[in-house]
């Protein structure tokens, strides 16, 4: 936990999303879990899903952002600026909390993976992300 990142990572069946859950069993901190798949490449699609995971923890966070994700316009706002405003709400969460995305090998999108880069790099530290996966991003 005094790290930003913990990768879980091995082949199908080898356990990773059980070991997490037995691991949240038996923690006190708060977590927001995040399950991908194919479909969760969209690079609207997954950060209106990781606000939906962290309003399960913290449900004021993200108007701003799903404001600006569901806004019908012909340019949708940029990663960064969605990000940098999800953050901010993230900020204020008082407490130490962990997000896990589950299953991250599904997705095969650069503006994902740039997303989660600068989520990152940019999180407050009383945020810890777990990212488990069957191949190393």
């Amino acid at each position: 936990m005094h790290r930003k990142l913990t990768l879980v990572s091995g082949a199908a069946g080898f356990g990773k999303t059980t070991l997490l859950s037995a691991w949240i069993a038996g923690s006190d901190l708060p977590v927001a879990w995040l399950s991908l798949d194919e479909a969760d490449s969209d690079p609207t699609r997954f950060p209106t899903y990781l606000v939906a995971a962290v309003r399960t923890i913290a449900p004021n966070i993200g108007d701003a952002v799903l404001a600006d994700l569901l806004e019908k316009t012909s340019q949708p706002a940029p990663t960064e600026s969605v990000l940098t405003t999800l953050l901010n709400d993230i900020a204020t969460i008082p407490d130490n909390f962990v997000l896990i995305i589950d299953d991250y090998h599904t997705i095969d999108a650069k503006p994902v993976d740039a997303a989660v880069t600068f989520l990152l790099a940019h999180m407050p530290a009383h945020m810890h992300l777990v990212i488990a996966t069957r191949e190393d991003p």
